[in-house]
């Protein structure tokens, strides 16, 4: 007797779970074309969108490394404020040229990613508190670097090389967008594809079994601590380019928008565990949202209001998306119950 066929994994409903923030941004697309049609269909909404969420979709990304292994860096906004105003200062002030100067940072972000793993998985502290206690630690050197104030060019201006790293343009569109994709492209390669990510998905789904069969959790927790440090510094260098003054408190600005990208995106493509695609896709749903209500004319407290409406319900739906996909992991590892016995024939004697 044949067993009973399992039912396919890929359902509708997980279609639409994976595939639904991504329509919903089409959507969203739509609805502020109909509504504005006059200024947000165009190319420089595109370009706008595209080059001005770049650094909250880097951020989103650096963000999303720790959440993989069950941890939080909230060191993010402050590591990128000191890591802008590291760059302008060595420029600026020491004179340095810029690919120094940039590369310097790059190497502090790395070791700040490194210490902030070690002081959460060697010094047993928590998450939210270690980075929370680095992050405080690291505006305090933003501060004492600045002295409070800006940090600003002289009547020269900055190398126009190092400012065409954020300004400049790749096949008609800002290059920025590429950065995002090309970041997206190898952080989706060493999650899904390479062994060190899926031991990253172990020790986030359970550390314990982890340990059960030999992946040093310790170890990978420190690497995506680390890999989180080296993209910060990366965004921190854009956003130096950028803006083009120092300002030693415009890095906090960012730390929740990447937290509600990087938990929105763990409901999208891969739902239930935070992956790169998806996170690209949630920022790309929070940049056409706050666009359309820019344009709209709403007023300034709108911005924060949508952010955090929007992380209460990334936390709630990624929440749900996770308990889906253990309890359909639970249904598919469970043995098919075996086909009724046929009754055995009753004997001849037995009474009736």
């Amino acid at each position: 007797m044949t067993p009973p066929t399992r039912p396919r994994h890929r359902t509708g409903g997980h279609l639409v779970g994976a595939y639904g923030l991504l329509a919903l941004t089409a959507l969203l697309y739509l609805a502020f074309s109909l509504a504005l049609p006059d200024t947000f269909p165009t190319q420089d909404t595109v370009d706008s969108i595209l080059s001005n969420q770049s650094i909250p979709a880097i951020l989103a990304l650096a963000a999303m490394m720790p959440i993989v292994t069950g941890a939080f860096d909230l060191s993010i906004g402050y590591g990128l404020g000191l890591a802008h105003v590291m760059v302008l200062w060595l420029v600026v002030e020491e004179g340095w040229p810029w690919p120094p100067a940039c590369l310097t940072v790059l190497a502090g972000g790395l070791a700040v990613g490194v210490l902030n793993g070690v002081v959460v998985e060697f010094g047993r502290i928590d998450s939210f508190i270690a980075t929370l206690g680095t992050g405080s630690m690291m505006y305090a050197v933003t501060g004492w670097i600045t002295d409070g104030g800006r940090i600003v060019a002289g009547p020269q201006g900055l190398p126009p090389a190092f400012t065409d790293l954020y300004d400049s343009s790749f096949l008609g569109l800002p290059v920025p967008a590429f950065y995002v994709l090309a970041l997206a492209a190898v952080l989706w390669l060493v999650l899904e594809r390479l062994p060190l990510g899926r031991y990253l998905y172990v020790v986030g789904s359970n550390p314990r079994a982890a340990d059960l069969v030999g992946i040093p959790t310790r170890r990978y927790t420190v690497y995506a601590f680390a890999a989180t440090g080296l993209i910060v510094g990366f965004a921190g260098v854009l956003l130096a380019a950028q803006q083009q003054i120092g300002n030693p408190s415009v890095g906090l600005d960012y730390l929740l928008p990447a937290f509600v990208g990087a938990l929105l995106g763990s409901t999208a493509i891969k739902p239930g565990r935070p992956n790169a695609l998806g996170t690209v896709v949630a920022v790309a749903v929070l940049a056409v949202g706050l666009t359309g209500i820019g344009q709209l004319g709403a007023e300034f407290w709108t911005v924060p209001l949508f952010n955090g409406g929007t992380l209460l319900i990334a936390v709630g739906l990624a929440g749900y998306a996770a308990r889906r996909r253990l309890r359909g992991g639970a249904a598919r590892d469970t043995p098919a119950a075996p086909p009724p016995s046929s009754p055995a024939p009753e004997s001849a004697t037995s009474p009736p």
